[in-house]
């Protein structure tokens, strides 16, 4: 009688296991699809980036004799490029490992600095029109708007996910499994 409450507890532990790793396989896998269409936001971001350099340059090279305020321009939208290249490749590092607490330090760092360079390039902008944007920036501060309603949203998304998933990770006895499996927290952006 004892041998069969013995397999019958073993049973149920085993089954038990099997439902919690994957409860928070399941989780996980939240994380990163949440984690996707992040990314694909902010490649959105980047393209619309390359998208007005590459128009700008055409209209530099059309443009008078380089004066002052040019050359701010310039070293603003210098500035810009380099903040897209240093955010494309942060994106690039966590695309290979989202939840890496360092890659998403990075990718956060690198995120507000665009942000900053972004709304610098804006703000310069103005002030060499009297204060008000040039009717030619108007199509991409609509668009860099647009997309930052809805990156913010699927970061919202990711952020919640990855907090459900660490909820998980360290309950007791999910976290036993866990340590098993060497499953460690994400971290939010």
């Amino acid at each position: 009688m004892s041998m069969w409450i013995l397999v019958i507890l073993v049973a149920l532990l085993l089954f038990w296991g099997v439902g919690a790793y994957n409860r928070l396989i399941r989780l996980r896998s939240a994380a990163l699809q949440a984690f996707g269409a992040l990314d694909a936001h902010w490649q959105r971001w980047l393209t619309l980036l390359a998208e007005y350099a590459q128009a700008r340059a055409g209209q530099t090279e059309a443009d008078a004799p380089a004066s002052a305020a040019t050359e701010a321009a310039s070293d603003t939208h210098a500035a810009l490029g380099a903040a897209a290249a240093q955010f494309g490749a942060s994106l690039a590092v966590a695309r290979a490992r989202p939840l890496d607490g360092g890659a998403a330090a990075a990718l956060a760092a690198a995120a507000q600095v665009l942000d900053t360079a972004w709304h610098g390039m804006i703000h310069d902008a103005a002030r060499a029109s009297e204060g008000v944007a040039p009717p030619a920036l108007a199509p991409w501060i609509h668009q860099r708007e647009q997309l930052a309603v809805h990156s913010g949203e699927a970061r919202r998304l990711f952020n919640e996910a990855v907090t459900v998933y660490n909820r998980a990770i360290v309950q007791f006895p999910a976290n036993v499994l866990a340590w098993l499996f060497g499953m460690k927290q994400g971290s939010a952006l």
